[in-house]
């Protein structure tokens, strides 16, 4: 198992170079590695906890005396050290239990097991279900504002031509809609701005960089910022509230040290592309994309709508993928009825069903596909072995959460998130509480450190997709910058918390 997970998560890592999409090498990966986990679980799950013995013992399938039987704590010892066993006879047998015999069925271990794997996939699938929907909404609402030209209302205010006030302006703004829109979106959103603000390639790319280090610092403390801080927070590791509290200062010290330090260096004024007005189209009935009033009732709308999503959970403690789908189906209902009366050709390009066809399926095919893998070594037991070693080895919840930021510059933090959520149970108090350090901290780590190279974030993938950056022109420009400010917030955060 493992190493068909290092092998396709190389082919993720080398998308470029053998011409496969990552999607396609994280499907096959996922479905692999459960497939091989399913044909031998007596040789690969691993107890190493309780917990899994305690998921098989409130299965209804099994026999109330068998159930009893499993609750037994020298049972559960005997299991997890002793898991070769081919039947709970011979670990009555061999460990003399008062538990008759007579009334404990006659259960192969390997049934044990596949039970407990039915029962892993199906919570597994349950659990990234709602994260892929929640995306799939997030990101259709983005792909509706942007087809009625909503974020036009943002570029007609900036008028400034200076590069260092020009750095503060798209910062700021990448970071705060960054919070809301979610870093991803947000990236591809202000890089279609910086085309229509500025000429020259350079310039494009410096702010690039910026783009990619202001979105991933924003999305770390906001619950629907970054898709590792939509995990921890659909799974209960942190709350909404909490997150934007202890996460909001060292995320802006991170944004700030990277623009300060770039404050120093850029002179002069940028260069304004020349406005090309908009073509008509061959259909004479549509002359304009949208109206200004179109425009205006969209892009409020849509940025209410995913505002809203936090607060629908901590009204309704209901999972935020339905406070979602609620903001998506009222946009959904106003553009319906803002476009009835117009031509196909229009209602296919700004409605939610024509807009639903511009949605990055391979992006959720991906997260669908690496979830599944790194569960299924969660399942096994893996994760559980690397947690132990990372607490022997190291020990300081603090210094693991740095060296997963990093990692995430070279790894893609959903599995490292995903990983560490899987290494570490949710524990009544201390660091692994709902809203423990831990948790804290690694949100803002596994969002901010994949801004130290290009491939490390998803936002940072998909500028470089779309401006073709050179990934050693941004290590020599802007990883020195983004390393700055990650462990600057870093220490901050520290700070605030001893």
């Amino acid at each position: 198992m493992v190493a068909v997970f290092v092998i396709g998560y190389l082919a993720i890592a080398l998308e470029h170079p053998i011409k496969i999409d990552k999607a396609a090498s994280a499907l096959i990966t996922g479905a692999l590695c459960w497939g091989i986990y399913a044909m031998a679980p007596s040789a690969i799950l691993h107890f190493d906890n309780h917990d899994s013995i305690n998921t098989i013992a409130q299965s209804e399938e099994i026999t109330p005396e068998f159930r009893e039987f499993l609750r037994n704590e020298t049972v559960k010892e005997s299991i997890a050290s002793h898991f070769k066993y081919k039947s709970a006879e011979e670990i009555l047998k061999r460990h003399k239990l008062s538990v008759p015999i007579h009334q404990t069925p006659v259960e192969e271990t390997p049934a044990i097991a596949h039970h407990y794997i039915e029962h892993s996939i199906a919570h597994t699938l349950s659990e990234i279900a709602a994260i892929l929907f929640f995306l799939l909404c997030a990101m259709t609402i983005v792909e509706v504002v942007d087809a009625h030209e909503g974020f036009k209302i943002i570029t007609d205010m900036i008028r400034t031509l200076s590069r260092t006030k020009l750095l503060w302006i798209i910062g700021v703004l990448t970071f705060f809609f960054s919070a809301a829109l979610d870093n991803l979106t947000t990236a591809i959103v202000m890089t279609a701005l910086l085309k229509k603000l500025m000429k020259e390639k350079e310039d494009i790319w410096l702010f690039a960089g910026v783009v990619i280090i202001t979105a991933n610092a924003g999305g770390a403390w906001s619950p629907i910022g970054d898709v590792t801080t939509i995990m921890l927070w659909i799974d209960g590791q942190i709350t909404a509230l909490n997150i934007i509290y202890k996460l909001i200062v060292p995320s802006l010290v991170c944004m700030a040290v990277p623009l300060g330090i770039l404050s120093f260096m850029l002179k002069g004024s940028v260069e304004r592309p020349v406005e090309i007005p908009m073509h008509r189209r061959k259909d004479d009935r549509i002359a304009d994309p949208t109206t200004a009033t179109e425009r205006k009732v969209v892009f409020f709308l849509g940025l209410g709508g995913l505002l809203f999503v936090p607060v629908f959970k901590v009204i309704t403690h209901l999972p935020p993928v339905l406070g979602m789908t609620l903001s998506l189906g009222v946009l959904w209902v106003v553009t319906e009825l803002m476009h009835h009366s117009k031509n196909e050709a229009v209602k296919s390009t700004r409605t939610v069903v024509g807009v639903l066809r511009k949605v990055d399926t391979p992006t959720i095919l991906f997260f669908l596909g690496i979830l599944v893998a790194v569960a299924a070594l969660q399942s096994a037991g893996h994760l559980g072995y690397v947690a132990a070693f990372l607490d022997s080895s190291i020990g300081n919840a603090y210094i693991i959460n740095l060296i997963i930021g990093l990692l995430s510059a070279v790894v893609d933090n959903v599995p490292l998130v995903a990983g560490a959520m899987g290494m570490y149970d949710i524990t009544p108090a201390g660091n692994f509480a709902v809203d423990g350090k831990f948790w804290e901290f690694l949100a803002y780590c596994a969002g901010t450190g994949g801004s130290v190279l290009i491939i490390g974030s998803a936002a940072g993938v998909a500028v470089m997709g779309i401006l073709n950056i050179d990934f050693i022109w941004y290590m020599r420009r802007m990883s020195l910058l983004a390393l700055a400010g990650y462990l600057a917030g870093a220490a901050t955060y520290y700070l605030l918390n001893i």
